[in-house]
């Protein structure tokens, strides 16, 4: 596989992991478990195979941990993590080398669902809990749903809403086609998150998103 074969989706760099963001995420990891208040690289690529290789540039750069290799059906997802955030930083750069891009080259987010559900039902919060991958939702809370392509700008959306307010991070899934994100919380905090979700997620560079269902495919 040469250079030019790869295609970049998205490229994220989370600066300072949030309590919940991180447990979240430290939940479903394969590798090494990241903390409160480290950075993070994450990498997004078609084929999905090539994270074996971009992963291997970045652990021999820099002093960062693995936390993620994952391979889908197309697409591939890595991440890298440490409490220097330079460090991952020029992880990612070296990430992004071995594929000879930028991360202007990845697909900016496209916004597929954005929803807010005011005082939650209980039956419904509890089909919820069942599935859940952070804390739990109740009834009479306000849940917020997001579903986002490429799938990993889920990520930068939700570690910015956990900053913004005081929200409860109820869902987190990052990889494959979407991403997609629920939040809990009163009226007002789902007000404040949703904001900064729509901020970080417009401040996103990358090249346009044409699928808008979906993302672009490996050609």
């Amino acid at each position: 596989m040469t250079r030019s074969q790869v295609q970049l989706r998205g490229f994220v760099v989370i600066d300072r992991m949030q309590p919940q963001f991180a447990a979240t995420v430290a939940a479903s990891s394969e590798g090494y478990f990241p903390v409160e208040g480290e950075s993070a690289c994450w990498v997004e690529v078609c084929p999905g195979i090539a994270v074996n290789r971009l992963l291997d540039a970045g652990l021999k750069a820099c002093d960062v941990k693995p936390g993620a290799m994952i391979m889908e059906r197309s697409y591939g997802t890595l991440e890298v993590h440490g409490p220097d955030q330079g460090q991952v930083r020029e992880a990612g750069d070296r990430i992004l080398g071995e594929a000879g891009l930028t991360a202007a080259d990845g697909l900016a987010p496209s916004i597929l669902t954005s929803e807010v559900i005011h005082k939650i039902e209980p039956h419904h919060a509890m089909l919820i809990n069942r599935s859940r991958s952070g804390m739990l939702v109740l009834g009479g809370d306000t849940l917020y749903t997001l579903e986002v392509n490429p799938a990993v700008w889920v990520l930068i959306a939700a570690n910015e809403a956990e900053k913004a307010a005081p929200v409860r991070l109820i869902g987190l899934d990052n990889n494959g086609a979407v991403g997609r994100l629920r939040l809990a919380g009163t009226d007002a905090a789902i007000e404040e998150a949703v904001k900064a979700v729509h901020r970080a997620l417009e401040e996103a560079i990358g090249r346009p998103n044409e699928a808008g269902q979906g993302g672009a495919t490996c050609s």
